[in-house]
């Protein structure tokens, strides 16, 4: 089975795992997230297209919203330029060595 038809399969798991985690007050998850988590971070290391769709499901709903979110911001983290406002100038100045004044 291909990824898309794995995701169409698992559907309504994720869509049950979305509704658990804004139960938990994280209104804004999507379901395009929860299977990026998997496919990203509990599925790293294996062949989805291999797998059971038992084994797909069961992953899915063990998911804990403290795994995702802590997946989330480190990939927020990941991916975020923390120096993008400043210019080539205010950089350099920011990253230049600290002189002694005498």
């Amino acid at each position: 089975m291909e990824h898309k038809d794995i995701f169409e399969h698992a559907l309504p798991a994720i869509e049950s795992k979305r509704n658990e985690f804004r139960l938990y007050g994280y209104e804004t998850v999507k379901d395009e997230e929860i299977w990026t988590y998997c496919v990203r971070k509990r599925w790293r290391k294996k062949n989805v297209e291999s797998m059971g769709i038992h084994e797909v499901v069961n992953d899915i709903l063990k998911l804990t919203p403290a795994e995702f979110m802590t997946f989330t911001q480190i990939e927020e983290q990941r991916d975020s330029n923390w120096f993008s406002d400043l210019n080539s100038d205010e950089l350099q100045l920011l990253l230049a060595p600290k002189t002694r004044e005498n």
